[in-house]
């Protein structure tokens, strides 16, 4: 039986405000959309945090033996500055400062994206579409609001009429907002004339004449609006209807109170059961800002290259430390916290190795079934993470105690409790055990460091032939060797 018919989940939706039992569409199956990267600039620790947030979310779901569809998106159209309707793309801004073509921008900061989740061990999404690469889709979507007559055509632009929507639905359902007080705290701004109302969104931007970015349409050569490619993007990867899309606090308006409209123009029914949003980051209490210097890469902090931490943290510290605060709830991050994290970190794992060299008895003085339930009622209860990590540091305690054979266990309960453990500390929570990667790198060293040698010896008795076939066979396994003055180097 898969695991999930005996664990009941918990979700918080921010759509009722309330935690709902999680019930797919389809059983076994979970659709998950979240809102990727604007790719303009390196990854910061606040996207880190969140996309970390829904990483776990997917690894619990894997977990439970749900089969899962996880879609994040890249956008790469570079949506307006601010993220109004007016004002200059933030990647075609960036290509200009730079002098470079907006797809290099894209191109970069994707890489840097991918190359930072990477080294703190994300698991990949399902698919990962670009904006770029679903413009057809969104233009077609585009023509469906029009034909509702809630999409209007203005100068080459085409707006989204909320008010027009509202007299059917609910704009500002998600958020709590309410239109007319949104409308009456608007004022008229330069360059909105076009809009039947201020609240009005983009679905279709005419290009002006210096932007570089822009694709034919019936309406005019531009560009989509920022709203509208999540929408294209997750209907056509999960169905006008399906389980989960998360993403930051801060996307709940505009962005997916956008959303929600134009798939209800679109299709009548609501897009999602259930809306998921991550809390921010702060750091030493304040908003990180670039502009105020209270700001962190994540690669500083692995680095150690910054003015902020005392030291350099490994990712999989980094990670703990995160998890340790509810995906809900801001996480200030400081130099103590991070210190303290890495103390809490090192107990665990320091457990986790002994776990081997436990003997068993004849008897369990310790209730395992009971500890692993508790762990699961924790991942249940809305993904709460440092509910589990306490459980986990109550296995702590009783690896200490079996250590000490102040308690005893029996190896059925043994292989009962390791298992769980493993699963939780690194399948679900996705931490990693850096001895045992540090110990693999010693042995990579050590095999590349003797064919270099068993290379240099086949050289020496000029046997080329055998010479070559050992380079050109570690290049293939991406170990790179580099001949010098002082010998011979290999970098991965």
């Amino acid at each position: 039986m898969p695991l999930y018919t005996s664990q009941h989940l918990k979700i918080y939706n921010s759509l009722s405000g309330e935690k709902e039992n999680f019930n797919p569409i389809h059983e076994g199956n979970v659709g998950m959309y979240v809102c990727g990267p604007t790719v303009y600039s390196n990854v910061h620790l606040g996207n880190v945090r969140t996309f970390m947030s829904f990483d776990v979310i997917f690894r619990y779901f894997l977990h439970l033996d749900y089969k899962v569809r996880y879609v994040r998106n890249i956008t790469d159209v570079g949506h307006i500055v601010d993220d109004v309707d007016e004002g200059e793309d933030k990647i075609a801004k960036k290509a200009r400062l730079e002098q470079l073509e907006p797809m290099e921008v894209v191109q970069r900061y994707t890489v840097d994206f991918h190359d930072i989740l990477k080294s703190f061990n994300f698991l990949p999404p399902s698919i990962e579409p670009t904006a770029t690469g679903h413009i057809i889709e969104q233009i077609e979507i585009i023509k469906k609001i029009i034909d509702t007559g809630i999409g209007y055509e203005a100068n080459g632009s085409v707006y989204f009429d909320v008010v027009k929507y509202n007299e059917t639905n609910n704009y500002g359902v998600l958020s709590g907002r309410n239109i007319e007080d949104m409308l009456a705290n608007t004022r008229d701004l330069d360059g909105q004339s076009d809009k039947r109302n201020p609240q009005d969104f983009a679905l279709w931007k005419k290009a002006e004449p210096e932007h570089i970015m822009r694709w034919p349409s019936p309406w005019s050569d531009g560009f989509p609006g920022w709203h509208l490619e999540c929408t294209a993007m997750s209907t056509k990867y999960l169905g006008n209807h399906f389980d989960i899309h998360g993403g930051g606090m801060d996307l709940k308006f505009p962005h997916h109170e956008c959303e929600i409209a134009q798939n209800e123009a679109c299709t009548g029914q609501s897009p999602v059961n259930y809306w998921m949003h991550a809390n921010m980051l702060t750091l030493n209490g304040k908003k990180m800002a670039k502009s105020t210097g209270n700001n962190i890469l994540p690669g500083e902090i692995l680095s150690g290259d910054n003015t902020i931490l005392s030291k350099a943290f490994s990712a999989s510290v980094t990670r703990f430390f995160m998890l340790q605060a509810h995906y809900r709830s801001i996480l200030d991050f400081s130099d103590d916290a991070i210190v303290a994290a890495e103390k809490g970190y090192k107990r665990l794992m320091e457990a986790v190795e002994a776990l081997p060299a436990i003997a068993a008895s004849a008897t369990s003085s310790i209730n395992i079934t009971s500890w692993k339930q508790l762990c699961y009622d924790a991942m249940n209860d809305d993904f709460n993470t440092p509910i589990l990590i306490a459980q986990l540091f109550e296995a702590v305690r009783y690896i200490n105690l079996l250590k000490e054979e102040k308690e005893t266990i029996t190896a059925e309960d043994l292989k009962i409790f390791t298992t769980a453990i493993n699963a939780f500390v690194f399948d679900v929570l996705g931490l990693s055990d850096e001895k045992a990667t540090d110990s693999n790198n010693d042995k990579l060293e050590g095999v590349v460091n003797m064919l270099i040698a068993m290379r240099n010896q086949a050289r020496a008795d000029k046997n080329f032939a055998l010479s070559d076939q050992i380079r050109d066979q570690l290049i293939a396994l991406g170990i790179q060797l580099k001949d010098g003055k002082d010998g011979t180097t290999f970098s991965v």
